[in-house]
């Protein structure tokens, strides 16, 4: 991965804040609310997404899988290199194995996800030297607002039981 290329992403917050609005889409909805934003280094948002498993009667639907999903098919490529990944929280396993085998450059998330996170947390796929591609990666970008959204949701959720 060359270092320089990261150099020209442009602030993460203007991503994170596109991110919050899909997970705010996603919490309207009756979902987690994680929302993803997938950019080229170019600074131009190539596919924007929030969980919808519930909706798609489909375990694998969540945000990063589905933003990676559309920003293939918009780039007409299976590798999504020199791209940012932007996600409300820390993804899970099968998310970062996607994003691993989609060579993306770079993954930014908000808050940390202690009991699944694979990015820091509880696991570390990014920097496991036996894979063939390893994803700089930046916690902690607007970490209030995305927490206190699951936050929100888990609230809501326990008032309805």
């Amino acid at each position: 991965m060359c270092k320089n290329v990261l150099l020209m992403y442009p602030d993460p917050y203007h991503f994170m804040k596109e991110a919050l609005k899909e997970a705010e889409k996603g919490l309207t909805r009756g979902e987690v609310p994680v929302g993803a934003v997938l950019a080229g280094s170019d600074g131009q948002i190539v596919a924007k997404a929030h969980n919808q498993p519930i909706a798609l009667n489909d375990p694998t639907a969540h945000a990063e899988i589905l933003a990676l999903r559309k920003a293939g098919l918009v780039l007409r490529n299976y590798r999504l290199n020199n791209t940012i990944l932007v996600v409300t929280v820390e993804p899970c396993l099968m998310c970062m194995a996607a994003a691993i085998n989609a060579r993306i450059a770079r993954l930014v998330f908000g808050t940390d996800d202690p009991k699944g996170g694979a990015a820091g947390s509880l696991y570390n796929l990014a920097s496991d030297n036996r894979l063939n591609h390893r994803i700089e990666i930046t916690s902690g970008i607007m970490e209030k607002e995305c927490r206190t959204l699951m936050q929100e949701f888990f609230r809501i959720r326990r008032e309805k039981a």
